[in-house]
């Protein structure tokens, strides 16, 4: 039976990331933390396939308006730094993602991905889960999709958008309507 997340204290983590400015690095969930940040925390089931790079552009395409919002992106798979590099290197034409503007993690020993409940052990993959966890650690909202379909980063902002009024909004709200 899969455990439930949202409203409990959020796995910790560390991972290898190639960061923003393709160097590379490390991102952790206490970083975001002690800058007092959100974190939205995304996996993807693996480099150089057909459906992951429109969510991970999207997502940079959009990152203003998390960061408007006090929010770091962290995209996450089970591929390594490198293969993450080599996919940023290659042009958008031939299926790269090029330029992001927030990193993308390596979690090379599955151990983030089972943390989250989204691994698929048998093909050492992640599906496509989606988590907000707010600035002192509680996760707040989780969703996995199966990896056929992607997400939509209108929803991602809703959704941290809502979760950060602290008040009761009903379905179908959007930023300025009226909560319960």
């Amino acid at each position: 039976m899969a455990e439930r997340l949202v409203g409990k204290p959020a796995p910790s983590f560390e991972m290898e990331a190639v960061m923003p400015d393709k160097s590379f690095g490390k991102v952790s969930l206490e970083e975001n933390m002690k800058a007092g940040k959100w974190t939205v925390l995304f996996f993807y089931p693996m480099d150089f396939t057909f459906v992951c790079p429109t969510e991970i552009i999207a997502m940079s395409e959009r990152y203003d308006e998390f960061q408007e919002l006090n929010a770091e992106i962290i995209g996450a798979s089970t591929d390594t730094i490198h293969t993450h590099l080599a996919w940023i290197n290659t042009p958008l034409e031939d299926n790269g993602i090029g330029q992001l503007r927030y990193p993308l993690a390596a979690d090379t020993n599955h151990k983030v991905s089972e943390d989250y409940g989204v691994l698929i052990e048998e093909e050492g993959v992640a599906l496509r889960g989606l988590f907000i966890i707010d600035p002192e650690g509680e996760m707040k909202y989780q969703t996995v999709f199966h990896n056929d379909v992607g997400r939509d980063v209108n929803e991602t902002l809703r959704a941290l958008q809502a979760l950060q009024t602290g008040g009761l909004c009903p379905a179908n709200w959007k930023p300025g309507q009226d909560l319960l």
